[in-house]
């Protein structure tokens, strides 16, 4: 069997859903440290050792926070980095000018934010101002480098484009048509299969010049000076010329309706001709490549993406993406479970939702909701709606082949988000929960991790000293460090400070094949609380055959041990009482039992319900 952590606390959570729709998380500075630590030190100290040009090539590093908040980490690492500069220029220590100097250098050149609040991408830009103000200086221009949309939706590539939309982008959801989403479907394949996306973006051809790659329309940008106010003006008079062309505007509208195709509804009548289609399939798409003029409806469904606030990497950071993408990826990202939450959306108008007992009864409860409360039912509806779109995207998209199993979770997403982010040679840091190494779910991304020797280190906290004052005190967080050809990543689990990150007894070193030695199923992340405890439970699973080996019949098993799963709390609650009801409808207790008789005949019988966390002093 695996070596496993217990089952993690929830997250406490605040009534209705404010901070997850406006990303209002915070990070505690020390924790940014800890962070810009592991994963941003690594890169300057490599300069310092390697570089002939430090300047030049600290000027030229590229630092991201896909989940920005209002710039926390990014303030931390522009400061690291300004200090490195400074010293570059003098062999003493800077001066105060010299410093700010470097500052405002760092974050013209260095520094690089997204998330999905227009409030926290304002929050992040005049951060930036305070910290880089330098008398005699305009304000930077930071509009081209602090955007707004969603990280997680989206095209990475315009490669996509070419490629054709994917026909599980039509497959229908519990509101959808399926007849209307199987025409769609027929569609888009009949589309594919004519040949019409032969499209290149790398070198162009001559039927489809208007999509020459963005980044020669935006060479020499990030260069351009900003030491007066005319030059301010002229920097983002450019940055909106680019977003204005006619090459910008057809390839964000394809990759619009790219988007579109997946989270629009499929329903009503099917269309009599293509030109009265209102979801796009490859043909509109392609088409939109290189006609300014397309149908009003093709309009609208290129607005709906933009409402999702899709976010298309390429033709947002088109010279950074093109160069192989960013130096460093760091941040905090939500730790949000992607999942219809009736608790939290009736919070506030329907707290009689809350109060149901289970999911059936919460269901029961919404669905009268259609007489009482028309409108608030109909909001539910499209916040529904909108939730299933976003599911269907992340799990037939493509974008995320091995985060996206089980009860998605935007960490796992934005970690395998990252590996696509940063360059060949690149480092990234997030602080995510402990279950993208040890849960079921992440298996997938973290044998990825573990398979392509992406996991450089793991530093996992546990919140007994309220770290996050907010979550749970039994929560588990880690600080997850990803690079490149990592052979043996280090691990350090319940740590409860930073002082412990240094203590060396606290950490351990794990191979794939010992990952695979202890957690041969799974082959998730075994959970230590110390090297020796490490060594010791190696030296026991090489002596002792494993209880259950998972790859083999029942047969072949040595110890032949299966186990069943009974029930799942939510799907299953429909099929649970509790006494009050059991005894109104005529039970009576026997024991531990409730037992239904009539003409002293048994006819039916509930036994008692055990959860995991009702066992848990079981677990040594």
């Amino acid at each position: 069997m695996d070596v496993a952590l217990s089952l993690p606390m929830r997250l406490q959570k605040k009534k209705g859903n404010q901070r997850k729709t406006t990303g209002s998380y915070y990070t505690p500075d020390s924790l940014v440290q800890a962070l810009l630590n592991s994963t941003l030190d690594p890169v300057l100290n490599k300069i310092d050792r390697e570089s002939n040009d430090p300047r030049k090539d600290l000027l030229e590093l590229s630092v991201i926070d896909p989940a920005c908040g209002s710039g926390h980490f990014l303030l931390g690492a522009a400061r690291r980095i300004a200090t490195r500069l400074a010293k570059t220029q003098t062999e003493v220590t800077p001066s105060l000018a010299e410093y700010r100097q470097a500052l405002r250098d760092t974050a013209r050149h260095c520094i690089f934010g997204v998330d999905i609040n227009p409030m926290a991408v304002e929050l992040t830009k005049v951060a930036l101002w305070i910290e880089t103000v330098n008398p005699g200086h305009p304000l930077g221009y930071f509009d081209a480098q602090i955007r707004c949309g969603d990280s997680l939706v989206g095209l990475l590539a315009l490669e996509s484009i070419n490629d054709g939309i994917p026909d599980d982008a039509y497959k229908p959801l519990p509101n959808d048509d399926n007849l209307i989403s199987q025409y769609y479907k027929k569609a888009n394949n009949i589309a594919k299969k004519t040949g019409q996306g032969l499209l290149d973006f790398e070198k162009g051809r001559d039927s489809m010049v208007q999509v020459k790659p963005m980044e020669e329309d935006f060479s020499d940008f990030r260069s351009m000076p900003e030491d007066n106010l005319d030059q301010i003006n002229s920097k983002a008079e450019r940055f909106r010329k680019f977003r204005k062309s006619p090459n910008f505007k057809r390839a964000k509208t394809a990759a619009d309706l790219y988007i579109a195709a997946f989270i629009l509804p499929k329903t009503g009548d099917e269309p009599i001709e293509p030109s009265r289609r209102v979801v796009p399939t490859s043909e509109e798409m392609w088409h939109a490549c290189t006609e300014d003029n397309i149908p009003q409806a093709m309009k609208e469904a290129a607005e709906a993406a933009r409402q999702a606030s899709a976010f298309h990497w390429s033709l947002e950071f088109p010279d950074i993406m093109s160069g192989g993408g960013f130096d460093v990826v760091l941040g905090n990202p939500p730790w949000d479970q992607i999942e219809i939450d009736p608790d939290a959306f009736f919070a506030n108008s329907a707290p009689e939702v809350t109060k149901g007992r289970n999911k059936a009864a919460k269901d029961k409860i919404i669905e009268n909701l259609k007489v009482s409360a028309p409108n608030l039912y109909t909001s539910f509806e499209k916040y529904r709606s909108k939730i299933w779109a976003l599911q269907k995207f992340i799990h037939t998209s493509g974008r995320f082949p091995t985060s996206s199993f089980g009860r998605l979770n935007t960490s796992s997403l934005f970690v395998e988000l990252c590996i696509y982010l940063s360059t060949p040679k690149g480092h990234a840091g997030l602080i995510v929960p402990i279950a993208i190494a040890t849960g079921s779910f992440n298996k997938k991304l973290f044998n990825r991790l573990i398979s392509e020797r992406l996991l450089s280190n793991l530093i996992g906290f546990e919140n007994r000293e309220a770290i996050f004052p907010a979550v749970h005190r039994d929560y588990k967080f880690c600080i997850l460090n990803l690079s490149r050809k990592m052979e043996n990543p280090e691990f350090s689990f319940f740590l409860r400070n930073n002082s412990h990150i240094s203590d060396r007894r606290r950490n351990f070193s794990l191979s794939p094949e010992s990952i695979s030695l202890l957690n041969p199923n799974t082959r998730t992340a075994p959970v230590f609380r110390s090297c020796a405890d490490a060594e010791l439970v190696d030296k026991v699973y090489r002596r002792v055959p494993m209880l259950q080996n998972e790859t083999c019949t029942h047969s072949e098993d040595r110890w032949r041990v299966s186990f069943q799963l009974m029930f799942m709390m939510n799907s299953a609650s429909g099929l649970f009482c509790i006494a009050s009801e059991l005894a109104g409808l005529g039970f009576r207790l026997c024991g531990q039992d409730w037992v239904l008789h009539r003409d002293d005949i048994e006819i039916n019988r509930y036994v008692p319900l055990y959860e995991g966390k009702l066992i848990w002093n079981y677990d040594h």
